[in-house]
């Protein structure tokens, strides 16, 4: 396990201890707990992003394939 140093603003704080009041959850489970959904938020905006990106890449060849079997289609 790591240690870390951090500032957090004062409004911030104030909310997370009452927050954590009503929770009775330790306060470093808790902002464990933060930066592993913004985490897992971030790594899944990240790989929907990139799948944005490769779709674009791709969607004129598929279009293209499309015709094709289009074209087939109607032959047969």
């Amino acid at each position: 396990m790591k240690k870390v140093s951090l500032k957090i603003d004062d409004s911030i704080f104030g909310e997370t201890e009452k927050i954590l009041e009503n929770l009775k959850k330790p306060r470093n489970r808790y902002i464990n707990e933060a930066i592993d959904f913004y985490n897992n938020f971030h790594r899944r905006k990240l790989l929907e992003d990139q799948l944005k990106k490769e779709s674009k890449l791709v969607s004129a060849n598929s279009m293209e394939i499309m015709a094709e079997f289009e074209i087939f289609e109607n032959e047969n």
